[in-house]
């Protein structure tokens, strides 16, 4: 037998040869501490939020419970610790960037210009932007938002959305800056703007979250489409491969529609877009 095929042999029989080699970077820090730190979203549900006393729930903070086992099965781990840090949608990325947090559990969506700075999972999610309104408004799609008080999280993708297409449709709104989702919900229901934009199912958490849950109500139309992810630190590839492995197997698995029934089951069945991405990304080993 020769020298080559008895390493092949060896390989296949004992692990898979991507997994033999020792782990790199930040998840070799993991390994050696035994502690994972994950970040979440105070207050966007269903997908990442505060039970109180820092206790994350939500759609993504499940995915990132799920990833972590993952990990520390990956590494021959008998137990790896969760440190959950609580974050905000302003520093959310910085957290990432300067190693505060190994993985952002929360509801970023991936482009281009942010992975200049850091990095991301296989896609989580996949929602829309829009507007959030109170019942009596008489905006329906966003031909309506003319002339109107749109309030938005400045730094997000909905800003720079609502801005192009504001701009792509010839429209002029008075675009109000808030801190936080509850800031522009509240400006909202105070009736001192007139909407209040994000990522339609965080509006839709919102909404259902308020103590006047019937008296709002979303466009008829987005214009956006927001492809959410896990953000992790760039240049880290071990970490990166582990991670997707997790979600990968997930994905690939009943468990996934499980954690869509708990915490988005109220909207009915994964969309057939939301079905697609699930399927193309259980990537095989």
């Amino acid at each position: 037998m020769s020298r080559l095929l008895a390493a092949f042999m060896t390989c296949a029989l004992l692990l898979p040869c991507a997994q033999a080699r020792e782990p790199q970077g930040i998840l070799a820090e993991i390994r050696s501490a035994g502690v994972i730190r994950l970040g979440y979203l105070e207050a966007s549900p269903p997908f990442s939020f505060d039970q109180g006393g820092n206790r994350p729930a939500g759609y993504s903070v499940e995915l990132c419970r799920r990833v972590a086992e993952a990990i520390r099965t990956q590494l021959g781990l008998a137990t790896l610790r969760t440190q959950w840090v609580k974050l905000d949608l302003g520093n959310r990325l910085s957290a990432v960037r300067d190693g505060t947090v190994h993985i952002e559990c929360g509801t970023t969506t991936w482009t281009l210009s942010r992975q200049e700075s850091v990095d991301f999972s296989l896609m989580t999610f996949v929602d829309g932007g829009t507007v959030l309104v109170r019942n009596d408004s008489e905006m329906l799609r966003v031909a309506d938002l003319k002339d109107k008080r749109i309030a938005v999280v400045p730094g997000t993708t909905t800003e720079g959305a609502l801005a192009a297409a504001l701009k792509r449709r010839g429209l002029q709104a008075d675009v109000v800056s808030v801190g936080s989702h509850a800031e522009g919900l509240a400006l909202l229901e105070a009736g001192k703007v007139d909407g209040y934009a994000s990522d339609r199912l965080i509006l839709v958490g919102l909404g259902l979250g308020s103590e006047g849950a019937g008296s709002f109500r979303l466009l008829d139309e987005d214009f956006s489409v927001e492809p959410y992810a896990l953000t992790l630190p760039r240049g880290e590839p071990d970490l990166r491969l582990a991670v997707n492995r997790g979600l990968a197997r997930l994905y690939r698995s009943a468990d996934i529609e499980a954690i869509f029934r708990e915490w988005l089951g109220e909207l009915g069945r994964p969309s057939m877009l939301l079905a697609a991405l699930y399927y193309l990304q259980g990537i095989p080993e």
